[in-house]
């Protein structure tokens, strides 16, 4: 746990971030309100995070999941943002499965160049023997030929 209330706020890079895309063009904000911002923003993920946590220890978890989450949201009574966060949790994980996909292809494929490189290695060291065995034999019926 953090040793300073002040450790508990949200980086105020990603709070400046938050404001400006959620304000319209030309509308600034001061360092204090900017500040009761951040702070209101990080109350609100460490409330959320105990209400969470409390569907956690319910169901006998030490691992916060997003029903959890969305368990804490309704009784937050913030219903109204169950289903953006339902929507954002669903492209998360598309994504991730995306990524995975991505991740596994590329793994096949790299198995199947490396597989591909050994058929060639292999196919040119047999030709390279081949090639051998045949200078032999002709060296072999040119030396018959000389006797």
């Amino acid at each position: 746990m953090a040793e300073r209330p002040e450790d508990l706020n949200l980086p105020n890079a990603v709070i400046t971030r938050i404001i400006k895309e959620a304000l319209p063009d030309g509308v600034n904000i001061s360092k204090e309100a900017r500040s009761a911002i951040s702070r209101a923003a990080s109350v609100f993920v460490l409330y959320a995070t105990s209400c969470a946590n409390n569907f956690a220890m319910k169901g006998k978890r030490k691992t916060l999941n997003a029903s959890d989450v969305l368990s804490a949201m309704e009784e937050m009574e913030f219903q109204r943002f169950i289903v953006p966060l339902k929507e954002a949790l669903e492209a998360y994980r598309r994504e991730q499965k995306g990524k995975k996909e991505a991740s596994e292809q590329k793994k096949k494929d790299k198995d199947k160049k490396t597989d591909s490189e050994e058929q060639d290695k292999n196919r040119d060291e047999d030709n390279d023997e081949d090639e051998e065995r045949l200078e032999e034999e002709e060296q072999n019926e040119e030396e018959e030929v000389d006797n």
